[in-house]
């Protein structure tokens, strides 16, 4: 058991994370992938995208995707308030923008604040989902956003990828 333990602590992602809320959780994303943080503003749609991609923007000469995360994870009608922002990522060779709740700060986490996600089962693809971070009476949902963004049913990284 101690050995599965230390590999478990091995395999975690500790280190600085940028915790935003979704809905009612918080989650958290490795701070070495986000470039910036802007104010929500409307992106322009594109035709046949899927519901949870937003549009896009361009930003300083480079057209950015940007993908509401509320809907792609089902957590209701998003709302746009002066909270909401787009956390602009660089995944691979591609910036793609995510838009959440609120940002809230950057927090580090160590091995032993790092708990294995949860099996949940089938009916929830927790593949993205790479522990659960503690921090007081906090709890952290760590997502391996490189995962998530060039999972199959998000298609941005690596059809774009391709594309380029």
């Amino acid at each position: 058991m101690n050995s599965n333990v230390t590999e478990l602590h091995a395999n975690s992602p500790a280190g600085e994370f940028l915790a935003f809320t979704l809905g009612q959780e918080e989650y958290g994303i490795d701070i070495q992938k986000v470039s910036e943080i802007r104010s929500y503003e409307t992106p322009t749609r594109i035709a046949n995208a899927p519901e949870f991609v937003k549009g896009v923007v361009n930003l300083r000469g480079i057209i950015v995707p940007i993908v509401d995360m509320r809907i792609k994870f089902n957590l209701g009608t998003p709302s746009y308030d002066q909270f909401t922002v787009v956390i602009i990522l660089n995944i691979g060779h591609r910036v793609v923008g995510m838009v959440v709740d609120r940002v809230s700060d950057v927090t580090t986490l160590t091995h032993e604040q790092i708990k294995p996600a949860p099996e949940i089962g089938s009916a929830i693809n927790t593949d993205h989902i790479v522990g659960l971070g503690t921090i007081e009476d906090r709890m952290l949902i760590l997502v391996d956003i490189d995962k998530l963004m060039s999972s199959e049913d998000m298609g941005l990284i690596e059809k774009t990828a391709m594309a380029a």
